[in-house]
């Protein structure tokens, strides 16, 4: 387990390193990470019924042939 000691040298090495402007930049970019997983984890599985981009093109080179066929 990590000491406080060991924390407060972790914590002067990000400030060093990322600069004091960009620390709540950082923090807020990690929070939000971890808000949208845990968010993403209670939410019930979806199912995704968009076509795919190949589908679309089967579907319309298939209506351009009907059309030719009535034709």
């Amino acid at each position: 387990m990590l000491s406080t000691q060991d924390l407060l040298v972790i914590l002067a090495i990000v400030a060093v390193l990322f600069g004091g402007k960009k620390l709540p930049e950082l923090g807020r970019g990690i929070g939000d990470g971890i808000r949208n997983f845990k968010k993403g984890l209670s939410e019930p599985d979806e199912i995704d019924i968009t076509p795919k981009k190949e589908e679309l093109k089967k579907e319309e080179t298939e209506k351009k042939g009907d059309k030719d066929a009535d034709k």
